[in-house]
């Protein structure tokens, strides 16, 4: 027989997999229903199987990797992951699947996904011929020519901007900026065509307007001239730039770089969805070293988030960070055992302790627009709310969150820990704690 392998996930982190609403609830109702067979879970790597009666004479075969995870079902639904591969898991979750020996049509899965893996890495790892070499090199420079005119066209467009004056651009609407990110997309500059995305709704933002633009216009300005002239930078401080600008870094660029073991604890989550493709930021704190981690992962209408770094848990673990002058996006490179719950993370900082904090990451980068913070104290209610901490300093919440109703009915005016991302317009809550249990904030 089979190891038995620990259900690591609840039937909440389940739901994170769905790819709809509507997939879930069919899979909480197929979940208990009769029909399903042949279930069972073990075997190397870590996996999940079962029989589930459909409408056919053949009942549908559900495979399920648990350690990425992957999944097959021999059901004819688009959906990815289906109904029956959620179902199986929430049976699995609920404990209502025994360790087994895979069956043969698990083993040959299980083995064909393993052969793609070993010849995708040899595919990697293979030197690229000359050929290869002199057509990348050459769309390098294609690239680079491209960035550099979206450069000197941004850099024009800042400059007119205080040559002709911003006083009419509270009546203008998003067009004149949406111009400009859209010739910066197509000069293939997609993280300053965000920033300038982001600059469209300050003239309508209310009283006082003029000088938050001019302080984002500043620090565009403080971009542009840096992507202009990156040679003389710093290699960390380049490698932000680099960043901001849009340049990506492969994954095994960041998988090179030097791991930062530590128990990481998964304090916050927030999923947000721009342009039909969904985020999901997962943010961590090292237990030990006290860093912070930033997990980034995306997905397209129809795919499924992971949820393998589940909030409220702490996990033994090595993170590599992206290059930059204030390293704050990681990926795990290594785990080392299972996550166990964490229902008090710490430890909490004061806020004078966090803002030292953001102030270091804002010398390093003066792009960034939240940092995440995980603090102790107690809510005050006011306009806006603010988290006093055990020294009588305060932080306020973000106003436009509006009234933070639920939060203060979590907190019961208790002391908490709060885990919150903290940018220009105050505390954005994630999550609070309240030493026993973990709740969305």
């Amino acid at each position: 027989m089979s190891e038995p392998t620990e259900p690591p996930w609840t039937a909440e982190q389940v739901q994170g997999l769905a790819p709809d609403a509507s997939s879930f609830t069919a899979a909480r109702k197929l979940a208990g229903a009769s029909g399903w067979s042949a279930t069972g879970h073990g075997g190397t790597p870590a996996g999940l199987w079962g029989l589930c009666k459909g409408s056919g004479s053949n009942p549908y075969q559900i495979c399920i990797d648990l350690t990425e995870p992957a999944y097959r079902c021999s059901c004819p639904s688009r959906k990815f992951p289906c109904k029956h591969a959620l179902a199986l898991l929430l049976r699995w979750s609920a404990g209502q699947v025994a360790a087994d020996e895979p069956p043969q049509w698990m083993t040959e899965w299980t083995t064909s996904r393993g052969a793609r893996a070993v010849k995708k890495a040899e595919q990697a790892a293979a030197p690229r011929t000359e050929a290869q070499e002199r057509a990348a090199q050459r769309r390098a420079d294609k690239r680079a020519e491209s960035v550099a005119a979206g450069i000197a066209e941004l850099r024009t467009w800042l400059s007119d901007q205080v040559r002709h004056g911003i006083a009419g651009l509270d009546q203008a609407g998003y067009r004149p900026f949406e111009q400009v990110a859209a010739r910066l997309v197509d000069a293939q500059a997609p993280g300053l065509a965000a920033a300038v995305r982001r600059l469209a709704p300050v003239p309508s933002s209310g009283p006082g307007w003029e000088q938050r633009l001019l302080a984002e216009l500043s620090l565009l300005h403080l971009l542009a001239g840096a992507a202009a002239s990156p040679d003389g930078l710093p290699d960390d401080l380049a490698a932000t730039v680099s960043s901001r600008v849009g340049h990506a870094v492969t994954t095994e660029q960041v998988l090179a770089g030097p791991p930062v073991r530590d128990r990481w604890q998964v304090v916050g989550t927030r999923d947000d969805t721009e342009d039909k493709l969904t985020s999901r930021r997962v943010w961590l704190r090292g237990r030990d070293t006290g860093r912070p981690a930033l997990v980034l992962s995306f997905a397209m209408p129809g795919q499924a988030l992971p949820v393998d770094l589940v909030l409220g848990t702490e996990l033994d673990a090595d993170l590599t960070y992206y290059p930059g002058a204030a390293p704050l996006r990681a990926l795990v490179a290594a785990r080392h055992g299972t996550p166990r719950a964490c229902p008090v993370p710490g430890p909490a900082q004061t806020v004078a302790q966090a803002l030292d904090e953001v102030s270091a990451a804002l010398a390093g980068d003066p792009w960034l627009f939240q940092w995440p913070v995980l603090l102790r104290g107690v809510l005050a209610p006011g306009s806006p709310w603010h988290l006093v901490d055990p020294d009588g300093d305060a932080l306020p919440l973000d106003p436009s969150l509006g009234e933070p109703w639920r939060l203060a009915a979590v907190a019961g005016g208790h002391e908490i820990t709060l885990a919150a991302e903290w940018g220009p317009t105050g505390l954005r809550p994630l999550a609070v704690y309240d030493g026993t249990e973990v709740a969305r904030a």
